[in-house]
């Protein structure tokens, strides 16, 4: 017996809709973008404008890579301290975690620490310690707060819950039900939100300089600055470059393995 055919309108789940509504916002968006009104030769122009990062001036080296160091420790630490207030802070976000009472008012706090973008973060602190690497470590560790804390909490939501429940109805605590009902599932994708965070980080500090929050971003203010110093500045993108792409090298690496063992998990 054939099944009866559903109505077309049927097929559409709560994320098809969402996908249209945001296909039909794109496309209705485009006709609202202008250029200059102005008849330019845009490949001509970036093609003079790209000459002139060539050849690299490799005798700021040492310096660039100096700046480097500090950008990669800013981004290190603040990390570290997003890490450990984001899991507190997300404990408190989370639906199967957090009393409603305290749930509403910390995702409150997320959504406010989201809004402010990292660079005025920065601004707020180079105002409060002044111009330094520490305005930066505080910049990027709120600014980082804001997601890890929220990506923690939706983890903890997402993470199948049986062992947890099966722990609560045997008398144990909320606390022992987390740490080895919830926790053993939920932290390798932990671990994964950890790494991206730090990869961000790593280019972002390389941005926050630009208000002197410190790292290597005060090098490309700089050299931005200077009319012919854009060699100096692509000498200093490729210092970037080669972080970054040894960052996701070896991130592809541990999330690989990340990846491994949820799978052993779920067999």
């Amino acid at each position: 017996m054939n099944k009866p055919e559903l109505p077309w309108h049927s097929r559409f789940d709560l994320l098809g809709i969402t996908f249209l509504l945001f296909l039909a916002a794109s496309l209705g968006a485009l006709p609202s973008i202008e250029g200059s009104g102005r008849d330019l030769d845009y490949m001509g122009n970036l093609a003079r404008f790209a000459a002139q990062f060539f050849p690299p001036d490799w005798s700021i080296l040492d310096r660039t890579l100096s700046g480097l160091l500090e950008t990669i420790q800013i981004a290190l630490v603040s990390t570290l301290l997003a890490i450990l207030l984001s899991f507190v802070i997300s404990l408190g976000a989370s639906r199967n975690v957090s009393p409603v009472w305290l749930l509403w008012p910390t995702r409150m706090l997320l959504n406010i620490i989201r809004t402010i973008p990292s660079l005025l973060w920065a601004l707020l602190a180079v105002v409060i310690v002044g111009s330094n690497s520490l305005a930066g470590v505080i910049a990027l560790t709120l600014y980082s707060v804001g997601y890890l804390a929220k990506f923690f909490s939706e983890t903890f939501e997402s993470t199948d819950q049986n062992s947890q429940n099966a722990l609560k109805s045997l008398r144990a605590s909320p606390l022992q039900a987390f740490q080895y009902g919830l926790w053993p599932n939920a932290r390798p994708i932990i671990w994964s939100h950890c790494l991206w965070m730090l990869e961000y980080n790593v280019r972002s500090a390389s941005i926050i300089g630009y208000v002197g929050a410190g790292g290597i971003g005060l090098h490309l203010k700089l050299y931005a600055e200077s009319a012919d110093s854009w060699n100096k500045f692509s000498l200093v993108l490729l210092c970037i470059l080669f972080i970054v792409t040894m960052l996701d090298f070896t991130g592809e690496k541990i999330r690989k393995s990340i990846r491994d063992k949820l799978e052993g998990i779920k067999k």
